[in-house]
């Protein structure tokens, strides 16, 4: 039998996620693509290993049989790649890494030029992807480090598979309409508990956390606009419509004129790096998690600080991205 680490990694991926579509999405592949990497597979092996049940697909006995080997197939296979790489006497490699769009707009770049000043050697080739994707995307090996968020007031879950590193801490403030809350620095979240709100849905792992402190100050978000972009949540509360929370990172993607108050309530999110823990002493990944750390601490130091007013018609305003 031959088969393919895509192919393999297809599979692992069906047992994740259930249906062809979602796999398509976590591995850059079309659907199409997804079902050629399966039927190959069912080829090499002369199994059937998938079955259709209703719009979902479902992996029979040899399918379930096979993924778990095939996990530990991908599994030595990075193991593998790690100890050639401990053999070299420089930093040199590929590497594959998923990123939310802060992180790609605020984190990433100095990070990037950093690398290659001290290891040219290393290729870093990242993905944009939901945020609260990354951690599957670690897992399931369809990158090999990623940039992710954590909400201490709603954790996400551990996969023991997993190491999550902080690269730095970001405490939100409220974002209001300009001229709001005038001559006001600080508030509390029961200060706007009858504003409009403007959040990700609740699904996400933001979303809940925003729910969760909330409710801890004795209240129901109103959520009139849910939505996930932060330059269009930011457009939103310029326009006057609804009050949302807001970081020093969030407010870098999009300049524009609304008023920051400080929240007297400690609401925090951290920004994480997650890799798999086999590779921790893997030298590429263990030397774009140093340049991570230290560039990320750098940029996420300084106090959260609303940036000048502009206009939303104003052409050097950034596009939207999703927080």
């Amino acid at each position: 039998m031959e088969w393919t680490s895509a192919q393999l990694r297809s599979l692992v991926e069906l047992t994740r996620r259930g249906t062809v579509t979602a796999v398509a999405k976590a591995l850059g592949y079309t659907p199409g693509g997804v079902s050629q990497q399966i039927a190959a597979l069912e080829k090499s092996t002369g199994m059937v290993l998938l079955r259709r049940v209703g719009r979902r697909v479902e992996l029979t006995d040899a399918g379930m049989t096979l993924a778990s080997h095939a996990e530990r197939i991908l599994a030595t296979e990075a193991e593998a790649v790690e100890a050639l790489e401990r053999t070299r006497t420089e930093v040199s490699g590929t590497l594959r890494v998923g990123l939310f769009t802060t992180a790609a707009a605020e984190i990433l770049p100095p990070a990037l030029r950093r690398a290659r000043e001290v290891h040219p050697g290393l290729t870093v080739r990242s993905r944009d992807m939901d945020v609260d994707d990354v951690y599957d995307a670690v897992a399931g090996g369809t990158v090999d480090l990623a940039l992710g968020l954590d909400y201490p007031d709603v954790p996400i879950p551990r996969d023991p598979s997993l190491c999550v590193l902080p690269l730095a801490r970001e405490r939100f403030s409220l974002a209001v309409p300009a001229g709001a809350m005038p001559g006001r620095r600080t508030a509390s979240l029961a200060q706007v508990r009858e504003e409009g709100w403007i959040l990700p849905s609740a699904d996400s792992y933001y979303g809940r956390a925003v729910l969760t402190v909330c409710r801890r100050a004795g209240f129901e978000p109103r959520v009139l606009h849910e939505v996930t972009d932060t330059a269009a949540t930011l457009a939103l509360v310029e326009t006057g419509v609804g009050v949302s929370l807001v970081t020093d990172l969030m407010l870098r993607l999009r300049a524009s004129r609304l008023d920051v108050v400080a929240l007297r309530e400690t609401v925090e999110r951290h920004i994480v790096v997650v890799f798999r823990s086999f590779a921790e002493h893997r030298p590429t990944v263990a030397a774009l998690v140093d340049v991570l750390r230290s560039t990320a601490f750098d940029r996420t130091a300084a106090p959260p600080q609303p940036l000048p007013s502009r206009s939303a018609a104003d052409p050097s305003a950034e596009a939207d991205s999703r927080s």
